[in-house]
């Protein structure tokens, strides 16, 4: 199984949206969503895609999935270089489709 790892992306001025938004869940919701990045590491992406910890969104573009209760966590990644990822942000999920705007907020970091 090929070693994969999760960085967080930082703008150039230090901003991690990502480890913000984290700060502001509960402490449930981010450690769950914590514990399905570690076990996606530890397992492999074959694994993860297997049970739904992870689901492709777009050219380059993942989502990392958690939920406790009824909160739905997800955390956009992209692929850098065999198995290094980058989180560009999380957000809370209330409708059934990613929202587009999350999906072009992600490119735009992918990008940057």
């Amino acid at each position: 199984m090929n070693k994969i790892s999760f960085e967080t992306y930082k703008r150039p001025n230090g901003h991690d949206e990502f480890l913000e938004w984290l700060e502001t869940l509960s402490k449930k919701d981010s450690a769950k969503l914590l514990r399905t990045i570690e076990e996606t590491e530890r397992n492999g992406m074959l694994v993860a895609q297997r049970l739904k910890w992870v689901k492709k969104l777009d050219t380059n573009l993942y989502e990392l999935r958690s939920k406790v209760g009824s909160n739905i966590q997800r955390a956009i990644y992209f692929h850098v270089i065999h198995g290094r990822y980058v989180i560009t942000h999380g957000f809370t999920k209330k409708t059934e489709k990613t929202p587009i705007n999350e999906l072009n907020h992600a490119k735009e970091l992918r990008e940057d």
